[in-house]
């Protein structure tokens, strides 16, 4: 798809929607593509068993060229592939990365487009985990294709990412080289754990394939967030409390990312 094409698209997508409803890991369940009860989420959706606004979620945003920070095309997308009860706290984080306070939807300038699937359940939400290799959502696709930077924010265990358990990191991946190097600086600045996910091999988010890096120049950011920096980052971890007991950690992190960004 060209760029003229791809500008087409995004805009027929409007300013602002939202479906009905409240990273490329998780914490315990999921692992890998080969454990994914879906391989799309084209597959996922059409799946009669499941029902939008009760089982899962989307919301997004495309914003006017007008309200992007700079140039003529949107130039930053946050992905939250595995929001909701799958991969806790990828939500409010996506949102707030984004410019939108998690709790309240208060703007904050620049303003950056966003995507988000959210698991609705009250339980069993690791079975709507699609890995984002996979992810063929048209909104998702589309506004990781008509951006220069993405920044996609996942999940994962301390197992996962091979560091002793309780530790409270982020793993920065993904083939854009240069938005990693500022995100490594911005989180040492803001006093957060960040290790180069080049060597993790299965959290370093450098298949071309990955959503994150099916973007206008081929290459983007991908967050992988421990479950103990997650846990501190709300007051009350839970669906209903999360937006509204964020600390000064979830803060920290949002600020440093934006800073990266900027």
């Amino acid at each position: 798809m060209g760029a003229i094409s791809r500008r087409r698209a995004l805009l027929a997508l409007g300013g602002t929607a939202a479906v009905a409803g409240g990273l490329e890991w998780m914490a315990p369940g999921v692992a890998s593509a080969a454990d994914d009860a879906y391989p799309s989420n084209t597959a996922l959706y059409a799946d009669p068993a499941l029902t939008e606004g009760v089982d899962y979620g989307r919301r997004y945003r495309r914003h006017a060229a007008s309200q992007q920070d700079q140039g003529p095309f949107p130039q930053t997308t946050i992905l939250a592939l595995h929001g909701g009860g799958i991969e806790l706290g990828t939500s409010e984080l996506g949102l707030a990365v984004a410019g939108y306070h998690p709790a309240t939807m208060a703007a904050t300038a620049p303003a950056h487009d966003y995507w988000m699937f959210e698991g609705l359940r009250r339980s069993g939400n690791s079975e709507l985990h699609v890995t984002a290799t996979h992810c063929d959502d048209p909104v998702a696709v589309l506004l990781a294709a008509g951006a220069t930077r993405v920044v996609s924010l996942h999940g994962c265990t301390t197992q996962q990412a091979g560091l002793p358990a309780n530790t409270q990191a982020v793993l920065v991946g993904g083939l854009d080289a240069t938005l990693k190097g500022r995100l490594l600086t911005a989180f040492q600045n803001a006093g957060v754990q960040a290790v180069d996910a080049a060597g993790a091999t299965d959290l370093g988010g450098t298949d071309p394939r990955n959503i994150c890096n099916r973007t206008f120049t081929g290459a983007g950011a991908q967050l992988e967030l421990t479950t103990p920096l997650r846990d501190a980052m709300f007051g009350t971890n839970t669906a209903a409390e999360r937006k509204n007991t964020t600390t000064d950690l979830f803060w920290r992190f949002v600020a440093a990312t934006r800073t990266a960004l900027s």
